[in-house]
């Protein structure tokens, strides 16, 4: 369901968009993790061993794509964004960077607001949605 400002007080003001719902925010971070793992594993011989640099290329994927583009590959097929709350644009780098790394620590991602925001959302001011059809 879309949240709007006239639905809630102090609701975020998406303009023509609403906020992703979990399933496509899983969907898309399934699809992430999935590319991450099948690039690290061109990396790294044996993931088993040594399950680090899937991580490791995740939260690079995610900072390089979420700060100058606002998706991931995965957000892109699932067709959200991850945009700034400010502007509506992208994010930017540094900002992508407490995004990456609190998302990568799972907790903050999990809790999230009345907004569908997690912690992660809030710190770097942003927010995932998708565009409003029909």
């Amino acid at each position: 369901m879309a949240t709007t400002p006239d639905q809630r007080p102090g609701a975020l003001d998406l303009g023509e968009a609403e906020t992703a719902s979990f399933g496509r925010r899983f969907a898309a971070l399934l699809i992430d993790w999935a590319t991450a793992t099948a690039l690290a594993s061109l990396i790294v011989a044996d993931l088993r061993t040594n399950p680090w640099p899937q991580l490791g290329v995740f939260v690079v994927a995610h900072i390089f794509f979420v700060g100058l583009f606002g998706r991931t590959i995965g957000m892109a097929l699932v067709g959200i964004r991850c945009v700034s709350i400010t502007d509506g644009g992208a994010i930017g780098i540094p900002r992508a960077v407490i995004r990456a790394v609190l998302l990568a620590l799972v907790l903050p991602a999990v809790i999230s607001d009345g907004d569908g925001r997690g912690l992660h959302d809030r710190a770097a001011k942003s927010v995932m949605v998708r565009p409003r059809t029909g």
